[in-house]
């Protein structure tokens, strides 16, 4: 005896929509496995931070800046050595309140050397500079921010890359190494420079996972993270017409 052949049946419109909705949100989940599954080096981490610097916080703050229990760069408002004690520190009758940076283990500032002296500054990066791999901007030594001269019981004006930007939201290029291999970084700074003090807030900062790939200033994310986070929410995510 034969079966009765079946009509396929007529889905309603309403329900191919929803048939097509569910199966680009599962398509769309799919890609986000795929991105948690690609190497965890293929992104910007970005840390946001509120870090006083200077007194009565932090004399010497030292910065981790891919939180691997390794100190990268430091920043202090008093001398750290005696190369340091002679741009910022105390000479003869001047004293010189200072907030200087510096990497830590070979690791570098983008900043730059002027003067009799060869004193390195710190560049004030703006927001989206690209910091990358040019040997003439990045240094391994200490830098200056910011610096005020003060003797006999008064002070002057501050000085220094940071001073003459008012210190507001201005980065610090930063070239790191981790295990050989060569990063990219920033950190965004406040700087508060009255005189006698020289203070600065530490407000966040971010490095790029893979090697030598550049960064800009103020970077939080990459542009492929955008991407699959935008193609991990679904079809949610989708404009609809």
């Amino acid at each position: 005896m034969k079966r009765p052949v079946r009509a396929p049946s007529q889905l309603s419109e309403s329900m191919h929509k929803r048939l097509s909705a569910y199966a680009l949100a599962a398509s769309a989940a799919g890609v986000g496995v795929l991105a948690l599954a690609q190497p965890a080096e293929a992104r910007v981490v970005y840390t946001p931070a509120h870090v006083k610097i200077g007194y009565p916080d932090f004399k010497v703050y030292r910065l981790d800046i891919n939180h691997d229990g390794i100190t990268d760069f430091l920043f202090s408002t008093r001398a750290m050595n005696t190369y340091q004690l002679n741009v910022c520190g105390p000479t003869r009758s001047e004293s010189r309140p200072c907030l200087s940076t510096k990497g830590n283990h070979f690791n570098e500032i983008w900043g730059y050397k002027t003067g009799r002296f060869s004193k390195g500054f710190a560049s004030a990066l703006r927001q989206g500079a690209r910091i990358a791999g040019d040997p003439k901007h990045f240094l391994s030594q200490n830098f200056i921010m910011a610096s005020v001269t003060c003797g006999e019981g008064s002070c002057g004006t501050a000085r220094g890359p940071w001073a003459k930007a008012n210190g507001n939201n201005r980065y610090l290029g930063l070239k790191f190494v981790v295990k050989g291999k060569v990063h990219y970084g920033w950190a965004r700074v406040n700087v508060v420079a009255p005189p006698p003090d020289t203070r600065a807030i530490l407000t966040g900062y971010a490095y790029e996972t893979i090697p030598n790939k550049p960064i800009k200033a103020g970077q939080t994310h990459s542009e492929d993270q955008a991407t699959l986070g935008r193609l991990a929410q679904g079809a949610s995510g989708v404009r609809q017409k």
